[in-house]
């Protein structure tokens, strides 16, 4: 805490007056988040003892400004404590502006057009600036590639399937596995892509929400990978619970935005898009395994049903499969 005092000092030339822990340590990244704050000065403070993520969390941020992305400003860094400092952009997120703007699947004009902002936005971080970011601090990983794939797709079997006792045909599962990993890798994967491992893919709680405009936060995890992973992500955001008409105004809105960005064929996009949200689901269904089965979170142990039926798809089914069968009998 006090190399955190340190730098708020350093950068307002003052003392803060106000400390206060905001989510103790995020999920289960182990990170410690810090509001710091005198009179009209505030400043996020971040605590965590991994020196390749905070590095990369820092050198994607400078990068990001550069390119006049909404991202905080860093105020400071001592990487040798793990800290560093960061603008305060409130606590509003997408998700909560969306919550208190809705009835059901009725949503505000206020907030769909927070949504419309978002996914126009998104295209300047894959393209424009993941043109020239410099890859080589990805941290664990620098591309989503075959072993990301199965790190996804063994977290659904082995904390979902596995430890909520959901019989199925293993090797049924795997020759799907197998077949869905070709489908995934057979589109380009050269652009930034904000996925990582815990909770902190392009999703509505990684949004902040300032004077009605978006700041995004949570990228540290970042690495190449394909355009339709992340507006994925964000449209088949399980909590969120977008209603299937939205999702598709919002997808043809991203497609109307990254067509100024690259020659775009749309029903290639398409080909894939769907896979990727398949892929996304079966990843958020082994987070909520792990953080419900195995940490014994109740609140969480209960999600998994209650967001798989939520999911409305608007595409037609896949064939009949292992994978198929597995995530029917998870909702009975």
């Amino acid at each position: 805490m006090d190399v955190l005092k340190k730098l708020f000092e350093e950068h307002f030339h003052a003392s803060p007056e106000r400390i206060q822990p905001l989510q103790g340590e995020l999920g289960g990244s182990g990170r410690k988040i810090i509001r710091l704050a005198r009179e009209k000065l505030s400043a996020i403070g971040i605590l965590y003892g991994v020196r390749e993520e905070n590095v990369a969390f820092l050198e994607f941020s400078k990068h990001f400004r550069r390119h006049g992305l909404p991202v905080p400003e860093i105020y400071a860094e001592d990487l040798s404590q793990g800290a560093y400092l960061e603008e305060d952009l409130g606590d509003t997120t997408l998700f909560e502006f969306l919550s208190k703007n809705r009835t059901g699947e009725i949503i505000a004009p206020q907030a769909v057009e927070a949504y419309r902002t978002v996914v126009a936005m998104l295209p300047r971080f894959q393209v424009e600036a993941g043109r020239d970011l410099n890859y080589n601090v990805c941290y664990p990983i620098s591309s989503f590639d075959r072993q990301s794939v199965t790190w996804d797709l063994n977290y659904f079997k082995y904390y979902f399937l596995r430890l909520a006792s959901i019989p199925f045909n293993e090797q049924a599962l795997e020759d799907d596995f197998g077949r869905l990993t070709e489908f995934l890798l057979s589109t380009p994967r050269d652009y930034f892509l904000y996925r990582d491992f815990h909770y902190r893919d392009f999703q509505s709680r990684n949004i902040l929400l300032r004077d009605g405009q978006p700041f995004f936060v949570d990228y540290q995890g970042g690495r190449k990978g394909a355009l339709q992973y992340d507006i994925a992500s964000l449209l088949y955001d399980a909590k969120a619970d977008l209603p299937p008409d939205l999702r598709q105004q919002l997808l043809d809105h991203y497609l109307d935005s990254l067509a100024r960005f690259i020659k775009l064929d749309r029903a290639a996009f398409l080909r894939h898009y769907y896979a990727y949200v398949y892929i996304r689901i079966l990843q958020a269904l082994g987070a909520y395994g792990f953080r419900g089965f195995y940490e014994r979170k109740a609140r969480l142990a209960k999600r998994p049903k209650r967001q798989w039926r939520r999911l409305r798809f608007r595409r037609p089914q896949p064939p009949e499969s292992g994978t198929r069968r597995a995530l029917q009998d998870s909702n009975r």
